[in-house]
């Protein structure tokens, strides 16, 4: 039987199950499904909270987990079998805690949250063993030189499989086979997957100066207290933050317990790994997309078992299974990418803050640019401020300089040439590139331009499935939707009038921008570093390490290479067009523009030589910009802190959006309208809308939006369960909600 569902309306009092003798179990299945499914369990079972279970669901046969004491008034006659896997292996049980809170606070049925826990069911499966040798009694009569190289590395003990031992001893497998058949070689079994080897907090300990050695000794202090607690690490950029919280990874692996590092994108992985080995003297194990189906299956096993001490992952490393967590730090804290904007509506950053609550552990946040929600809870004294307010070394913080673009203009004969790069930051790039150093040229947007229209008829390239226009790729010579991934082949001739060569190319994309600069700069190595050119994780980092090598002289790019990167020689940063993003029309444009281009700015002289950032405006008595040129980051802060409680917008306030969506226009913009209507009059909220969302149509489906905004004592969930309680939706239209949105698109 299926426990009442705890989205909407108020939480049911469960029915008491009936006399048996037969144990029962409810059964969470990693499904959106209403609640938990009663269960029979065998005979004798016993199955406490968190044990995984096969359990039967109409005719599948699926991976659950017992969740609690069945609840329903059901016959045994009536229940199926939840049989425990082989083993007993068990979920932890503040790890079910966890995926309840987040269900409840996130409006979520469990089974949803519960199926990002159980991302390898393989992990739960018997463990297999593999093959390896080792070196036997036997000597083979014919010894090659090969064969002598083979058994020479084979001496240290060391059991090999067949390719690994190859490898090792730079030989073909089939020497090592004809050893195995001579018997100078003899076969062993091994676990299937190589253990992964304890990080060393005392194999490279650095000296730190005096902020980053107070801000160290305070983490190591809350890491042996072992209670919750939270930490805002705030230091600028190249100040050495890393270096800060390794100390109380040190410090949580010195008790032999486990540790969780989020970082926000795939992009930040390969160096931040290459100074965790430096630090500790291998590498951590990692938690994100790029695995493989094995890979993953091996972390998610070690980290059950609590083999793997440190994981390094994307939010979804939120919710692996965690045997003794004592550390949790979320690097880049400010960043919208640990807001998950699909499925699952969530902010890992904040999930995270309450995993470590449950688990009675601290969490670090760190960041050169906090979110507001983060300061305001450091100066308001929830959370233990650490600020590291000078880099690390002798490295001194960039000079900033506004170029106003409605005064910095070419001459009049090179107008048609100079369209992106304007004559100031064509000099600065002139005389950084004659000293041997090293540029950085930034602008968000992928591509070669974001619009492509016919200057003959005024026709618009769009997406047939989303309002958005569809982004030239001229290396690619294709026409590409940034929402959906539709592309067509860049046409020749203008499919509403048919006139050939009026195509024109609207606004710069990075592929622009680095065709423009090379006509100026045409004996420069150069590379284009952008989600579009680079997918893969070895892509990404291919222009990155080749920067980092000074293989090139001048990196173009778009946010990935904003952050998290350090390279020693480059000394000027030019934002193409700083104004990008700064009226997307919701509370945090200005935090989040803010936030994008201090810390691309924080990438120049972070060595000996000092930096200089020039930021491309048309607004240069913006606040955003005038507080970037004076460095004034925390005067920025108070500022948008003061915006902010004036129109009671988060941290101040609360928000919670609700999106309808479907492919029948018409019954969504209804379903939206009689959600409006049926909105409880309550003290202290205001119902918005409905109202088009940003992209009214995305992937083939119409999109609305309502929006609640809350006083901060306010129980939102609550509001928003007795609301949706009130509608029946039916089935062809999605009604989504989004608690505390970060976007509004």
């Amino acid at each position: 039987m299926r426990r009442p569902s705890p989205k909407f309306g108020p939480k049911p009092v469960p029915n008491p199950a009936p006399p048996s003798e037969t144990p029962r179990a409810g059964v969470l299945l990693p499904r959106p499904l209403a609640g938990a499914y009663d269960y029979k369990l065998p005979p004798g079972g016993n199955a406490p909270r968190g044990t995984l279970v096969t359990a039967p669901l109409g005719a599948t046969e699926m991976l659950g987990v017992v969740w609690g004491p069945a609840e329903g008034a059901v016959g045994d006659n009536r229940l199926k079998i939840a049989e425990p896997l082989e083993g007993a292996p068990r979920l932890p049980e503040k790890l079910c805690d966890f995926i309840d809170w987040v269900a409840d606070y996130t409006l979520t049925p469990a089974g949803a949250i519960l199926a990002m826990a159980l991302r390898s069911r393989g992990a739960f499966e018997p463990e297999a063993r593999r093959t390896a040798y080792v070196k036997g009694e036997a000597v083979p009569a014919r010894l090659s030189e090969p064969r002598k190289r083979a058994l020479a590395v084979a001496e240290d003990g060391l059991a090999r499989s067949v390719p690994g031992l190859a490898e090792d001893a730079n030989v073909s497998p089939a020497v090592v086979r004809g050893l195995v058949a001579a018997g100078a070689l003899v076969a062993t079994t091994l676990p299937e997957f190589a253990p992964f080897t304890a990080p060393d907090p005392d194999f490279a300990p650095v000296t730190l100066n005096g902020d980053q050695g107070r801000a160290a000794q305070a983490l190591r202090g809350a890491v042996a207290d072992k209670t919750f607690s939270a930490h805002l690490l705030d230091g600028v950029t190249g100040s050495g933050k890393t270096e800060v919280y390794f100390e109380a990874v040190a410090a949580a692996l010195a008790t032999d317990a486990q540790v969780l590092i989020l970082l926000p994108e795939i992009a930040l992985t390969a160096q931040f790994l290459e100074r965790f080995a430096a630090r500790f003297g291998t590498r951590p194990a990692e938690w994100h997309s790029d695995l493989s189906q094995k890979e993953r299956r091996r972390v998610y096993r070690a980290v059950m078992r609590g083999e793997a001490k440190v994981v390094v992952g994307a939010r979804s490393a939120l919710f692996l299974p965690f045997e003794a967590l004592s550390l949790i730090v979320v690097d880049e804290e400010h960043e919208q990418a640990f807001k998950q904007q699909d499925g699952a509506l969530y902010h890992a950053r904040d999930m995270a803050v309450v995993r470590a609550r449950i688990e009675g552990c601290p969490v670090v946040l760190a960041s050169a640019t906090p979110s507001l929600e983060s300061f305001v809870n450091a100066m308001g004294g929830r959370y233990a401020h650490h600020v590291l307010a000078r880099r690390h070394g002798v490295a001194e913080l960039p000079s900033v300089r506004l170029i106003d673009l409605r005064q910095a203009r070419d001459p009049v004969e090179a107008v048609a040439k100079a369209q992106w790069l304007s004559p100031p930051l064509r000099a600065a790039l002139e005389e950084a590139l004659a000293a041997g150093e090293q540029a950085m040229l930034f602008l968000n947007r992928r591509g070669y331009a974001p619009l492509t229209l016919c200057e003959a008829c005024g026709h618009k390239f769009t997406c047939p499935s989303c309002a958005t226009w569809l982004v030239e790729h001229r290396y690619r010579r294709r026409l590409a939707c940034h929402q959906c991934g539709y592309e067509v082949a860049a046409p020749s001739d203008c499919p509403a009038c048919h006139e050939n060569g009026t195509l024109i190319a609207c606004g710069p994309g990075v592929e622009r921008v680095a065709e423009e600069f090379a006509a100026f700069f045409p004996d420069t190595r150069y590379a284009i570093a952008s989600s579009d050119t680079m997918q893969t994780r070895g892509e990404i980092q291919g222009p990155l390490r080749a920067f980092a090598r000074r293989e090139i002289d001048v990196l173009i790019g778009t946010q990935i290479v904003a952050k998290g990167h350090h390279f020693p020689h480059l000394t000027l940063v030019g934002v193409i067009d700083a104004d990008l993003g700064g009226a997307d029309g919701d509370v945090r444009a200005r935090e989040r523009t803010f936030q994008l281009l201090h810390q691309v700015a924080g990438r120049a002289g972070r060595a000996e030589k000092p930096g200089m950032v020039l930021l491309q405006t048309r607004n240069p008595d913006d606040m955003v910009m005038q507080a970037l040129a004076r460095g004034d980051r925390d005067g920025f802060y108070e500022q948008e802190r003061a915006f902010r409680e004036a129109a009671a917008a988060p941290p101040f306030g609360r928000l919670a959006a609700i999106i309808v969506s479907g492919h029948d226009g018409e019954a969504v913009r209804d379903v939206a309208r009689q959600l409006a209507r049926a909105a409880p009059a309550a003290n202290a909220v205001k119902v918005w809308g409905p109202t088009p969302a940003f992209y009214a149509l995305l992937r083939g489906q119409t999109r609305e939006r309502l929006l609640v905004q809350a006083a901060r004592g306010v129980d939102v969930q609550a509001y928003m369960r007795a609301w949706l309680a009130r509608l029946k939706v039916p089935g062809a239209v999605r009604v989504t909600v989004d608690v505390d949105p970060v976007s509004f698109f």
